[in-house]
This record gives structure tokens, sequence and C-alpha cells, in this order.
């Protein structure tokens, strides 16, 4: 691949990276809290009286699958003459954690086809609690993949010098932490320094997507440019 077509396909793969930034703030910080509430009870009504807005939600969360996926095919494509190894790794992380979150849409669309069924509300309440709950775990599991294909992205950033080397220890900074998240909240410990964990992680996300948009990569000729 030339030059100029590697920085054709790292300007693209931060397409696909910010896409995922953006539907995912969308969806999980924006339209979730409109509808999945801490109550089951609540959860039902909201997706019978604002149907629009949790389709709107359920729309977002397949935007992120789709655009994780994409995200990962191309930071492979990007990486695979500079490490195959590394960038096989980052890019079945990076599908495995699309397809764990695959199972939070599934259980969303299914809580849409329950809230207007004509079961009884009993009955209704208790299927929404069980699928909030598995589209939180998928969310939760999901983390520690999230937090996987940070890491062989790092370390390739790292050992080739094509990106700012600070980047490269950001991003494993920040993969370890969300392992370290997640493992700390399944293990029942909560509190602001377990969320602090996950800091690193989106100062690279917005830092490396800020890079592929504005640089794409740097030439192997001039690896301590930009």
């Amino acid at each position: 691949m030339t030059y100029k077509q590697l920085i054709t396909t790292a300007r693209i793969t931060g397409i696909w990276y910010l896409l995922l930034a953006i539907t995912g703030i969308m969806g999980f910080l924006v339209f979730h809290p409109k509808v999945y509430m801490e109550y089951p009870a609540a959860t039902l009504e909201n997706l019978t009286s604002k149907e629009l807005v949790a389709r709107t939600r359920l729309v977002f969360e397949l935007l992120i699958v789709v655009s994780q996926a994409l995200a990962a095919a191309w930071f492979y494509k990007l990486f695979k003459e500079i490490n195959s190894w590394a960038a096989s790794i980052l890019g079945v992380w990076g599908l495995t954690n699309s397809i764990i979150i695959m199972v939070s849409a599934i259980s969303m669309g299914v809580a849409l086809d329950i809230a207007s069924s004509t079961q009884s509300v009993d009955v209704k309440v208790a299927l929404i609690q069980l699928l909030s709950s598995i589209s939180t775990n998928a969310w939760g599991v999901g983390s520690l993949f999230f937090g996987l294909w940070l890491i062989p992205m790092g370390y390739i950033i790292l050992t080739s010098n094509r990106m700012p080397r600070g980047l490269g220890f950001t991003l494993i900074a920040g993969g370890v932490g969300y392992l370290l998240s997640a493992f700390l909240k399944y293990g029942g410990i909560t509190g602001t320094f377990v969320d602090v964990l996950t800091i690193p992680a989106s100062i690279g996300e917005f830092w490396i997507v800020g890079y592929l948009l504005i640089f794409g990569i740097r030439d192997t000729e001039n690896k301590k440019s930009a």
C-alpha cells in the first residue's frame, strides 16, 4: 500500500471511529436515560408512551454495532502491513465487542415487541426487567473487549512510531483501565476511582480520532514528523 493510500485508509478509519463515538454518546448517554429506568415498570411505560424515542435508541445501538465493526475492519487494513499479528488481534477483539453489543440491540428489539404485546402487565414488567439486565450486562462484558482492542492499537503505535508515542501509551493505559474497571464492577467494587480508570481510554480515543482525521499516519521515511 502506498503512503497516499495509507493516508486515505487512516482518514476513513477515523471517520468510522468518530461515528462510533457519536453514536455511543447519542445512544448510551442521551437517549438511553430517556427510556430505560431503574424500575422496569417505568421502562415499560416509556417503551409504550415514548415508542419513537425507544426506537431511536435502538437505531443508535445498531449504528454502534456497525461503526464498531467497520472501525475494527479498517484498523486492520491500516495496520496489517505494519504489524500483521497485532492488527489481526485488534480486528478480532473489535469485532467481538461489536457482536456482544448486538446482544444488547436484540434485547432492546425484543423489549419493544413485548411492550406492545397482549401479555399481562406483570409478565411484561418481569420480561422487561430481564431484557434490560441482559442489555446492561452486554455492555459490561463488552467493555472487556473494548479495553482489549485498545491495547494492540497502542502497541502498534509504540513499536512503529507511525503516530505519537504518547498516544500509544495512553491507549494501552486506557485499555488496561477498562479491563480493571470491568473486573472491579463485577467483583462488587464501586466508587469514583473505578470510573476514573476509564478516563485514559476516552482521552486516547478522541486523540486518535483527531490524529487520524487531521494527520492520518506518518510516512515510514519521516516517522518523527507530525
